[in-house]
């Protein structure tokens, strides 16, 4: 551990331990031990979540049997549509956006064309029969159609090696080379992690070598949280320094990876003083920090310093992911109590409004949550390792079976690069946070609807009066577009939105001269008309490259002038240490 140097003043007071194993040999005790042991089997998923779910389903298929019989007949047309491909007609479907496991030629070429279309209407007409019965509740439906994606998925012929064209070739022009060097990528992943550094993708990024390796101090240090200041490269800075909070379900230097695509980097190029949050990876004794500590002891402690040290400037704040969630809550907290420090805000693929929160949702019950705070009770935090596997669940099809069909039959992999090694530098969760975060927000979308609480008193989105800068990206899984776009009927004050091409990373990380990368922008002035997602793709037009000088001009317009660099740290707020700091580095 190291010496973190934390006063007094800067330590977390504890809320009440509703995060606190119960007892061994009570039992609540003997029930949390029984659900930690079941989660290893289930990926931390209820066994009764999918068995109510599938019982409701067959309740209403079995109670409408003659809308069930008729649909059944359905797959007759399917095997004529699948018949005509056969007699040499065109192909009568075509792949989802996004399902790329028939994107190859030979797919295309007999007699893989004749297999394609059978699967793809095959999961066609399944799809439909989940949809049939009448009567169902809309989570149930929803995770009854997402589990038969997945079996249909597994049986898929792609991952099959000798019903996959793409195999089959490699197979022939290797002479079985590729099998061999697939089996070594198996072994290879099946082996003992190492720390991150010492090997694969990590050992050729190293933090504070050749990632999040922008100059900089450390400013502040609590429990929680390391601020750091970048240290300035142009003679003058913008007036309103600007204050990054990230998500803590990942490490802060998403945004500071290699120098050629670091966003700190850039922005500080760009003339700005850029302070950033670097957060700590929770350790099982930190199983009752709660989403407020975050805002208080963590984003609050970070106003206050950046404050201080530039002089009570106002200041732009970045919130990206749940960090722009934390942002949004305390920036409605701070117009509601009259706190003016905020100059204005960047989201950055956060969402305040969890209606349309894709797929996750899925999985955010009150049967999946108690299930959960029994097995977070049990360990005090939410694993990297628990939260990678449910989003790869999420998106089995490329993340899971793309990935072996790649790594373990064509004997492929990608080459080392410095996101890949962020990835697998994973943080935790603390149990009481976790479970917050998931109920107020996700379950009970409390922010949006006006319920949720600061310091006792509700707060309001609307009450925001600062200009918006809003982004989401057209492929993210974890923070949907238009989910994110809901903000535009919660907060009438001016906003500007802007869909990149990315997904939840590679959208928000598009430095300029990225290619292949293209973005739409619309600006909405205070008060004015709100357009619908839909309305607003297809009247705004799309632009090449990057988002980032886009955004650098709208951070200018409203800005207040050039001032002299502060100094790194001031009074009160000594440099710690070098940046990226001592948290980082936590395993």
């Amino acid at each position: 551990m190291p010496d973190m140097s934390v006063t007094t003043r800067d330590r977390l007071p504890l809320a009440a331990p509703i995060a606190t194993p119960a007892p061994q040999g009570t039992a609540a005790g003997l029930d949390q031990m029984l659900h930690t042991w079941q989660s290893r089997f289930t990926g931390g998923r209820p066994p009764s979540m999918m068995t109510l779910a599938t019982l409701d389903w067959a309740a209403h298929a079995v109670n409408s049997p003659f809308q069930t019989a008729a649909y059944l007949h359905t797959a007759v047309t399917q095997w004529q549509r699948l018949g005509s491909v056969a007699m040499g007609g065109a192909p009568v479907i075509a792949s989802a956006a996004g399902d790329r496991r028939f994107a190859a030629p030979a797919w295309q070429q007999a007699p893989f064309n004749l297999l394609t279309q059978a699967v793809l209407l095959g999961e066609e007409w399944w799809a439909g029969l989940v949809e049939t019965p009448p009567g169902v509740s809309p989570p149930d439906r929803r995770l009854a159609a997402f589990t038969v994606r997945q079996w249909l998925d597994l049986i898929s012929p792609s991952n099959l090696p000798w019903m996959n064209p793409e195999v089959i070739a490699a197979t022939y022009k290797s002479g079985g080379a590729n099998l061999t060097e697939g089996l070594c990528n198996l072994l290879r992943d099946l082996a003992p992690a190492k720390p991150a550094g010492v090997d694969g993708a990590a050992g050729a990024f190293t933090v504070g070598v050749t990632v999040a390796c922008t100059p900089g101090k450390v400013v502040f240090r609590n429990e929680l949280m390391e601020l750091i200041q970048y240290a300035p490269t142009t003679d003058s800075v913008a007036a309103e320094p600007i204050l990054i909070i990230p998500a803590w379900i990942m490490k802060y230097y998403i945004l500071d990876l290699s120098p050629g695509n670091s966003m700190v980097r850039w922005l500080v190029a760009q003339g700005h003083t850029v302070f950033m949050i670097s957060w700590r990876n929770p350790t099982a004794e930190m199983r009752n920090t709660s989403l407020d500590d975050y805002r208080s002891h963590g984003l609050m402690a970070a106003v206050d310093a950046v404050s201080a040290i530039c002089g009570g400037r106002k200041m732009h704040a970045i919130g990206y992911c749940l960090g722009g969630t934390l942002l949004s809550i305390a920036a409605a907290a701070m117009a509601r109590d009259g706190d003016d420090r905020l100059a204005s805000l960047s989201l950055l693929a956060a969402q305040t409004d969890f209606t349309e929160a894709g797929d996750l949702k899925l999985f955010i019950t009150e049967d999946q949550l108690a299930f959960l705070d029994d097995m977070m009770k049990t360990q005090g935090f939410l694993s990297s390792a628990q939260m990678g596997g449910a989003f790869q669940t999420l998106q089995a099809r490329n993340l899971v079976w793309g990935y072996a069909i790649r790594d373990y039959l064509l004997g492929e992999r990608d080459k080392p690069n410095d996101m890949v090694a962020w990835d697998a530098d994973g943080t935790r969760l603390p149990a009481r946070m976790h479970i917050e975060y998931l109920r107020s927000l996700f379950l009970n979308n409390d922010l949006a609807e006006g319920h949720f609480l600061v310091g006792g008193r509700p707060l309001e989105l609307d009450d925001i009066r600062l200009p918006i800068f809003l982004v989401g990206n057209a492929r993210d899984e974890i923070a949907p577009w238009r989910s994110v776009f809901k903000l535009h009927g919660l907060n009438h004050g001016e906003m500007t939105f802007v869909l990149t091409s990315g997904g939840h990373n590679a959208g928000i990380v598009s430095e300029p001269g990225h290619p292949h990368h293209h973005y739409a922008i619309r600006t909405r002035s205070a008060d004015g008309l709100t357009l619908g997602p839909a309305e607003w793709q297809q009247d705004t037009p799309q632009q090449e490259g990057s988002w980032w000088p886009d955004w650098g001009r709208w951070l200018d317009r409203h800005g207040g002038g050039r001032i002299a660099p502060p100094s790194l740290g001031a009074a009160g707020y000594p440099p710690l240490a070098d940046a990226p700091g001592e948290y980082v580095r936590e395993a």
